[in-house]
């Protein structure tokens, strides 16, 4: 029932024909994203927030404020993908510096996924 009425209210919202520039920008962006608004109340287990990925990306965020950022794209590409590769072994529950040495030691490229399952992705 409540999310009927929140839907409702929502519906409501969508028909308004702001003045203001940026107020059709935000209603422009809240009709593209409808579908998506309100699936944390359809399926059960999926979070009302993002909090978890913000939590994720933290460490790289903090790494780049402290360092200043990066100087070149090359290297703000570098730091994404290293990022990633840490943050992904770790949450797998997989050591991020073995699986660093083994992708720097492999003498052809390989995809991390193979060296931590021994078959190709």
């Amino acid at each position: 029932m409540a999310r009927g009425r929140l839907e409702a209210k929502m519906n409501r919202l969508l028909e308004w024909k702001p003045r203001d520039e940026e107020n059709r920008k935000l209603l422009a962006h809240l009709r593209r994203e409808r579908e998506a608004l309100f699936t944390f109340l359809r399926r059960p287990g999926i979070p009302a927030t993002n909090w978890r990925a913000e939590q994720a990306i933290r460490p790289a965020v903090v790494t780049r404020k402290v360092c200043g950022g990066n100087r070149t794209w090359n290297g703000a590409l570098a730091q994404q993908v290293l990022a990633s590769v840490l943050r992904t072994s770790r949450q797998q529950k997989h050591d991020p510096l073995e699986l660093l040495a083994n992708l720097l030691r492999s003498p052809e490229p390989v995809v991390a996924q193979q060296l931590l399952t021994g078959r190709p992705p």
